[in-house]
């Protein structure tokens, strides 16, 4: 197992026992500590096989299985560009396209500044103002490869602003 922080191995001892008593414990747990550290990485993963009993095989499986568990950090800013499709018809590849371009990464790569992650998603329920995407959760209706460029400079001013 790599080496936690003590604090960090501290805090996630503490997610793990506010849970231990739930009939199923492992997404609340993994929902914790996503939610305080954005990711779960494997030397996370075997903290809390450790202190659940739970195998190091199952908790990796539940990462990888569901989307918004990440095995490795995202960006301050998550992109999510809908491909499902009502989306797709009305032209989101195009879209993902163009932030791929413009944010040299591919769908599930972070920028190496850490400030944009690109991600692919299937839907949003967004579909009768298709093409979607959504940045932090905000959805951004009627989206066009057009206006790529223009939403990521103001994401770039806003994190230059905040900093």
């Amino acid at each position: 197992m790599a080496k936690l922080q003590s604090h960090a191995v501290k805090q996630i001892t503490e997610i793990v026992e506010r849970y231990k008593d739930e009939e199923t414990p492992l997404m609340m747990i993994l929902e914790a500590i996503q939610s305080e550290y954005g990711y779960i990485p494997l030397e996370v993963q075997e903290l809390v096989s450790k202190l659940t009993g739970i195998s190091v095989a199952e908790i990796y499986g539940v990462v990888t299985f569901y989307s918004f568990f990440s095995l490795k950090p995202k960006g301050k800013y998550v992109i999510g560009v809908c491909l499902g499709t009502a989306c797709y018809v009305k032209g989101s590849q195009a879209v993902m396209d163009k932030f791929s371009e413009v944010l040299k990464i591919k769908p599930g790569e972070t920028t190496d500044d850490g400030l944009f992650t690109l991600d692919a998603l299937r839907c949003i329920g967004a579909c009768g103002i298709a093409p979607a995407i959504s940045i932090n959760g905000k959805v951004y209706p009627k989206m066009e490869a057009k206006k790529v460029i223009p939403l990521i400079e103001e994401y770039k001013a806003l994190a230059a602003k905040e900093a």
